[in-house]
């Protein structure tokens, strides 16, 4: 980066602790709500991953819709959570496993840089590691390049970090 360029970083993190804040909170309604009584269901998280077992795909899209309603709550993004199918669980339960989705892939790089280099070419993308970085001469490209890309669905969470 030359002098006298402004840059900022595109990140995708999810808040780990208000993740956990929300699922606590999906724990507690389901073990207090009378639909739920009797059914199994429960929903168990790992260090990069989140699992809801019920005894039946009703209760287990209930669970999901509760979940989904804490996320946003706790002000965490859905579309950070990459649910998977719906599988057999053991003793003719059903289960669905979720992926948390943190920092940006190779691919999903890629066509952030594309849609920046498209928009505006004045400025400079970098892929470093799970970001991305945005530089250029002018800060007005910088914000018309955060409002277009704040307007485009890449179906990951964007976060824009370290504006300088």
């Amino acid at each position: 980066m030359a002098a006298g360029d402004s840059s900022f970083d595109i990140v995708s993190k999810v808040d780990l602790p208000e993740l956990d804040n929300a699922l606590n909170q999906a724990r507690k309604e389901i073990d207090n709500r009378f639909d739920f009584k009797g059914s199994g269901s429960r929903i168990e998280s790992g260090k990069d991953t989140v699992t809801v077992f019920s005894a039946d795909e009703f209760h287990l899209k209930s669970m999901l819709d509760v979940i989904e309603s804490k996320l946003v709550r706790r002000e965490v993004p859905p579309e950070a959570v990459s649910w998977g199918p719906i599988l057999d669980g053991p003793k003719g339960t059903v289960k669905r496993e979720a992926k948390i989705l943190q920092g940006i892939d190779a691919d999903k790089a890629r066509e952030i840089t594309k849609f920046i280099k498209k928009l505006d070419k004045k400025t400079n993308v970098t892929v470093q590691q799970d970001q991305v970085r945005v530089s250029s001469k002018s800060k007005d490209s910088l914000q018309t390049v955060i409002k277009a890309l704040k307007e485009h669905d890449f179906e990951i969470p964007l976060q824009f970090t370290n504006y300088r």
